[in-house]
C-alpha cells in the first residue's frame, strides 16, 4: 500500500483535497490510502513512516516559522528519495525554487477561485499510472482483484497458487498474506511460464521457492508451508529440476 500525506494549513483545503483523494482511491480500487492531514510540518514528519514510498500534497507557503513547502520536502527526500511531491500554491510562478532546492516535483496545483479537488485526484490517476509502468516491469507482477481491490503483487513474493473451496477461485500465497481471486491454475500455469511448476492438480509452485521434497509421501514446502505432490508432478520436477529430485532433497 501506498501512503498518502496532506499538509496545508487551510482546513477548507486540506479537507477538499482529502476527499477527493478518498473518493478517487474508492472508485479506482487503487491501493492507498491517506494516511495523514496536518495542518503544520511538524504533525506531518511525526507521522512520516521512513522507508515507506509515500505521496505528498504540500502547501508552499505554509505560516511556519522553521518550515515552507519547499524545505519540508527537502527533508521528505532525505527521509524517503522515492517520494512522489505535489505542490499547492496560490502562484503558479514557483516552479524554479524546486531547482534551488534540488527538488522533483511532480506536480503543481494552483489555488483559485475553482476546487482543487479534481486536480488533487487527477495527480493520483496520472502517479497510479506511472507506478504500473515504470515501477516494475509487467513481467515482473502479478495482478489481481480481490473482492473490491486490485492487487499488485510482484512475482518474487509469490510462493504458491492453490485451488480455493469455491468454483473457479484461486488462493494466492505469500510469506504473510493469502489472497483469493478468480482465476484456474491452467490458465496461470500457462500465463506464468517455468518459473512455476504445477506440482499437483490443486498446486502450483514457485520454483526457486521450493525448499524441501518428500517423494515417500506425496510433499514438499514452500517457504515454511506444505503442498501436495502427484505422479505428474513428480515428472515436472524431474524435467524442470534435475536429478536431485529423485531422492527428494532439504534446501
Amino acid at each position: 500500500m501506498i501512503g498518502i500525506y496532506l499538509c496545508d494549513d487551510e482546513d477548507a483545503v486540506r479537507h477538499q483535497i482529502q476527499t477527493a483523494l478518498e473518493w478517487k482511491i474508492f472508485v479506482e480500487n487503487y491501493d492507498m490510502k491517506v494516511l495523514c492531514s496536518a495542518s503544520n510540518a511538524q504533525e506531518l514528519l511525526d507521522a512520516v513512516e521512513n522507508g515507506q514510498q509515500s505521496i505528498y500534497f504540500l502547501d508552499v507557503e505554509l505560516k511556519d516559522k522553521e518550515w515552507d513547502g519547499f524545505r519540508l520536502g527537502q527533508e521528505l527526500r532525505r527521509r524517503d528519495p522515492r517520494s512522489t511531491l505535489i505542490y499547492i500554491t496560490s502562484y503558479g510562478d514557483l516552479a524554479w525554487r524546486t531547482f534551488q532546492y534540488h527538488l522533483e516535483a511532480f506536480d503543481y496545483i494552483v489555488k483559485g477561485p475553482e476546487p482543487i479537488g479534481p486536480s488533487a485526484a487527477r495527480c493520483l490517476d496520472e502517479i497510479h499510472a506511472r507506478l504500473l509502468s515504470a515501477h516494475q516491469a509487467p513481467a515482473e507482477i502479478f495482478t489481481l482483484r480481490t473482492g473490491d481491490m486490485v492487487r499488485h503483487v510482484p512475482l518474487r513474493d509469490i510462493l504458491f497458487f492453490e485451488t480455493a473451496s469455491a468454483p473457479h477461485h484461486v488462493f494466492l500465497h505469500t510469506a504473510g498474506s493469502r489472497m483469493n481471486f478468480l482465476g484456474s491454475l491452467s490458465e496461470l500455469n500457462v500465463q506464468l511460464g517455468d518459473s512455476f511448476i504445477r506440482t499437483h492438480r490443486a498446486y502450483l509452485v514457485a520454483a526457486d521457492k521450493i525448499e524441501a521434497v518428500d517423494l515417500k509421501h506425496n510433499k514438499l514446502w514452500v517457504g515454511g508451508q506444505e503442498c501436495l505432490l502427484s505422479r505428474a508432478g513428480k515428472a515436472e520436477l524431474r524435467k524442470k529440476m534435475g536429478p536431485s529430485v529423485n531422492t527428494g532433497f532439504r534446501l
